[in-house]
């Protein structure tokens, strides 16, 4: 039996099919599709969704700010970069959600968790990016269902390859602003409080102030340190997962970070070296010597590594080494002392001659990396693949270990083992850019830039006027960023 439509509503053909994200839902006999506006009432709850999204960040931002009053301990430069990330985030979800969301699709987030859709009252098709983000006129929003059955289409991204490159290079763009207000926000927030006029002077006009000296010899060199360590870990995670095919592989799975440890460890039990200037080279040789082992045992028997028996070698060694760690810290106290300092990771107390020793092997491993992105795309089709195609496997393999210790060694030798940047990263990179090396790695190198610059001004404004390391921030959040990214988005098979 036919249903009969009722006024204000259209009977939809039996047959077609109803398109919704990417499940497309059979429509067997006879729907009766509304017309017209949709309730006002699912219009307000879907604004008030939109507003939520935009206003979050500012509630944050304003609780921050009023926690950094002068009484607090706060200080004029805090409140200021607090409050400017607040309102850049909050303008960055406005233009995202209903500029390029609705404006191309036709849902924001509330609208989409409501099954509205907005579009043009004429046409019926969307509004475009520019036009959802100014005053409306002329457009309507109505049900999903109004709008597929009037042949809604959503407005499909650009795939050729001159667009991609477009939007690749300006996320680059974006995302070195977005490095150089971290840098300045390195420069501006520390344990003590400072005016802009203080930092103002301390950079271009100095004449031997305490805040002078604070700035120039203290917070200048940790941004400048804090930016090559990123970089390093980024590319270096990035480096990782590419050659291991495993996206959950960081530096502690090729054993580098554990033999890093262990002949820190053994510097200050045999040599009694008690700072980080001391034991940084110990540091790095320990690493190189835990790449050469892993490599070697990776290769033991058909004489070429593959992913799997690096990844399986790496964690052989890591288990070695952590092993011979814990003995030496348990026999010496002042070996147990120096490694607790060590291995929390900061880039706190390490002066600029901690940077010039480690960055002719950071600029040389980041050069090496940068040039082995066409021969890490064609591992990443699978050995096989790459062998037909030409690809020297084991020159290409050795090349990303040497920039892979070359990277994660200095970076680990000046700062200690920092955790979540060589995981995290690299995913992040990957959901902007997919899995083309060319611009995933250099992308991950400047998140994880980011990333570390951030979560040190962080740590030192939560406990004022203590600091909190580097690694444990990124512990604390990055655990829970990379459980979210994770349910997000499934693990791509590198």
């Amino acid at each position: 039996m036919t249903s009969t439509p009722t006024p204000g509503s259209v009977a939809a053909r039996p047959g077609p099919t109803e398109t919704r994200g990417t499940h497309p839902t059979e429509i067997y006999g006879s729907l009766e599709v509304p017309t017209g506006p949709a309730p006002l009432q699912r219009r307000l709850l879907a604004a008030l969704a939109d507003l939520g999204v935009v206003a979050l960040p500012l509630v944050i931002g304003w609780f921050i700010v009023d926690s950094l009053r002068d009484d607090n301990g706060g200080g004029q430069m805090d409140r200021a970069v607090f409050g400017g990330v607040a309102l850049i985030t909050a303008a960055a979800l406005l233009v995202w959600n209903r500029g390029s969301r609705e404006g191309a699709t036709g849902q924001s987030v509330g609208k989409g968790w409501l099954s509205l859709v907005t579009r043009d009252a004429e046409s019926g098709q969307p509004l475009g990016t520019r036009r959802a983000l100014l005053p409306r006129t002329g457009s309507e929003v109505v049900r999903l269902k109004t709008a597929v059955a009037e042949g809604f289409t959503p407005i499909r991204r650009d795939t050729s390859m001159a667009a991609i490159r477009k939007r690749r290079l300006l996320g680059l763009a974006l995302l070195v602003l977005l490095l150089a207000a971290a840098a300045l926000a390195s420069v501006a927030v520390g344990a003590r409080p400072m005016t802009f006029a203080e930092i103002f002077h301390a950079l271009f006009t100095p004449t031997g102030l305490d805040t002078d000296l604070v700035v120039r010899t203290l917070r200048v060199p940790r941004t400048a340190l804090g930016i090559a360590v990123g970089i390093a870990l980024g590319i270096a995670g990035a480096l990782i997962q590419g050659h291991t095919r495993n996206p959950l592989a960081d530096a502690g799975l090729l054993g580098l970070n554990g033999g890093a440890a262990f002949f820190v460890v053994l510097s200050i039990y045999l040599f009694g070296l008690a700072g980080p200037n001391e034991y940084l080279w110990f540091a790095f040789a320990g690493s190189l010597a835990a790449s050469i082992v892993v490599f070697g045992i990776s290769s033991i028997g058909n004489g070429r590594s593959s992913p799997l028996s690096l990844a399986l070698a790496g964690a052989a060694v890591a288990m070695f080494l952590s092993a011979m760690t814990n003995t030496v810290i348990l026999l010496d106290q002042t070996s147990l002392d120096g490694y607790r300092f060590w291995v929390v990771g900061s880039i706190a107390g390490r002066g600029p001659e901690v940077l010039w020793q480690v960055l002719p092997f950071l600029v040389i491993g980041t050069l090496i990396a940068m040039a082995s992105t066409p021969s890490l795309n064609v591992l990443s089709l699978g050995d096989d693949v790459a062998r037909g195609l030409g690809t020297n496997i084991v020159l290409s393999r050795t090349i990303g270990i040497i920039a892979i210790t070359l990277l994660t060694g200095a970076a680990t030798a000046a700062c200690g083992p920092i955790a979540f940047v060589g995981l995290v990263v690299p995913h992040v990179a990957r959901s902007i850019t997919g899995p083309d090396y060319r611009w995933l790695v250099p992308y991950a190198g400047i998140i994880g830039a980011i990333m570390v610059l951030l979560a040190d001004v962080i740590g030192r404004v939560v406990v004022r006027p203590g600091e909190l390391q580097v690694g444990i921030v990124l512990a604390l959040f990055g655990a829970p960023f990379f459980v979210a990214l994770v349910r997000r988005r499934k693990l791509v098979s590198l």
